[in-house]
């Protein structure tokens, strides 16, 4: 892992958080549940996920803005509505997130630097730090892992 990184704090430049700002909410939630839903075929199937059944996560990017409540149900990670109650709550900014992303930074040492924070459910937060620290980088990851460290390291650059 790279603690450079952990010294660098860009945000999101302006200019990338206006677009956002008038984009609505119910499509940041459907292309993010569409793309998770996509990306955890296979954990979703092998019921890798079921530690998120009935409860309500809720991520939230703080320098774009964005908030986004997700659940699990049927195998399928489905969108909440904004007003429902988070079990479990994650906000960091999108650099933080493109470390995670992109493994130039692992979970614990994001969460215990308090870059990401956790509130809520603490054994919730475990398991999600634990599946995120045992997913395997296979092929179907590597195009993910490159774009998010390319966008890191421009970040870094730019922020």
């Amino acid at each position: 892992m790279n603690h450079q990184a952990l010294k660098q704090k860009p945000l999101l430049p302006a200019v990338l958080r206006l677009p956002l700002r008038f984009t609505p909410a119910g499509l940041h939630n459907r292309v993010f549940i569409t793309a998770i839903n996509r990306l955890f075929k296979q954990e979703l199937m092998a019921d890798e996920l079921d530690f998120l059944q009935n409860k309500v996560v809720a991520l939230h990017v703080t320098d774009a803005g964005l908030q986004i409540r997700f659940t699990l149900k049927a195998q399928q990670i489905k969108s909440c509505h904004p007003d429902c109650h988070a079990d479990l709550s994650i906000s960091g900014t999108v650099y933080d997130f493109l470390l995670l992303m992109s493994r130039r930074e692992d979970p614990d040492t994001l969460f215990f630097n308090r870059r990401l924070k956790l509130a809520g459910d603490t054994e919730l937060g475990l398991y999600v730090k634990n599946f995120l620290d045992a997913m395997d980088m296979t092929e179907r990851w590597s195009m993910i892992n490159k774009l998010s460290d390319r966008a890191s390291r421009i970040a870094e650059k730019i922020g």
